[in-house]
């Protein structure tokens, strides 16, 4: 059992690491390419890589379709496209944003979604706790460190971030209404097909795309596309089958913190002493919201 909670805590640690470094894939593809036109090749080999899980569960369902309810198509393409829409708003606030700001800060900030996801929740009369009240205020005190400057100003890359930690924290919630009415894999597959199919033609109306871009680009979409989002899902997924939900929530917020790391070892990136405090605040608070049913019964 101990040697199972290893591996499911190890594959988590290297998710957390995936999607931090990619923060840094995703600021250094914004040097050849636009946001949008990123986002859509990034989500299109995003949703590829998912088409073997997508074949594997289509033959799985073939053997027991007799003991399940039908498949309701129409529900599967409405929540797929809703969780798409939801998906693309955060990423695209979050590929801009990164032209603005540093890989650190759009990690951290966008991590805030831990936190506002429950205080959304009393949309749905969900009660959120005194652990995650707690976490809020430190992770405000954290984001107010971070971003806000001596003049009372935030940059404008910054508040794309901060904008797109609604989106992904409605994200969050949408996904948490579906998953037990859809299939996650085929839900995940039309979610980032979806994301892809808004950002590219975004980018066709927007953007100048061309081949010499898409090239020069390769290393970061591939990154952003087959590691970040086919990988890291797929590992994701595999690990919280088995992994405790505690050690899950600690694990996957070292996120921002990987991010962090990222920005610092290959861009170059560094933080003041205002804001490592600020970070250090958000990330108490982030570790803090998402551990609240285990802290404050």
């Amino acid at each position: 059992m101990k040697t199972q909670s290893l591996k499911s805590d190890t594959l988590l640690l290297l998710t957390a690491i995936i999607w931090g470094f990619g923060f840094v894939a995703q600021r250094v593809g914004m040097d050849y390419v636009g946001p949008f036109t990123f986002n859509g090749f990034r989500f299109a080999l995003g949703s590829l890589t998912l088409v073997p899980l997508l074949l594997i569960s289509n033959r799985q369902w073939a053997i027991t379709k007799s003991l399940l309810p039908p498949i309701n198509t129409r529900m599967i393409i409405f929540g797929g496209g809703l969780a798409g829409f939801a998906l693309f708003m955060g990423a695209t606030l979050q590929q801009v944003g990164l032209v603005y700001t540093t890989a650190g800060k759009a990690g951290f900030i966008t991590g805030l979604y831990v936190v506002i996801v429950p205080i959304l929740g009393l949309f749905w009369k969900q009660r959120p706790g005194m652990g995650t009240w707690l976490g809020a205020i430190l992770a405000a005190a954290g984001l107010y460190l971070l971003t806000i400057t001596a003049e009372f100003t935030i940059a404008f890359g910054d508040f794309l971030e901060l904008a797109g930690a609604f989106f992904w924290a409605g994200h969050v919630l949408i996904i948490g209404w579906l998953s037990p009415r859809i299939d996650p894999i085929k839900l995940a597959f039309f979610q980032y097909a979806a994301c892809s199919f808004l950002s590219l033609i975004t980018a066709v109306i927007t953007e100048v795309i061309t081949l010499h871009g898409l090239f020069l680009a390769t290393i970061p979409i591939a990154y952003g596309g087959l590691i970040s989002v086919g990988i890291a899902y797929t590992l994701q997924v595999v690990a919280q089958r088995y992994a405790h939900p505690a050690h899950a929530a600690i694990i996957l917020s070292l996120e921002a913190v990987f991010a962090v790391l990222g920005g610092w070892l290959i861009l170059g990136e560094t933080l003041s002493e205002r804001g490592l405090l600020g970070c250090s605040l958000m990330l108490a608070g982030m570790l803090l919201s998402q551990l609240r049913t285990y802290v404050f019964r």
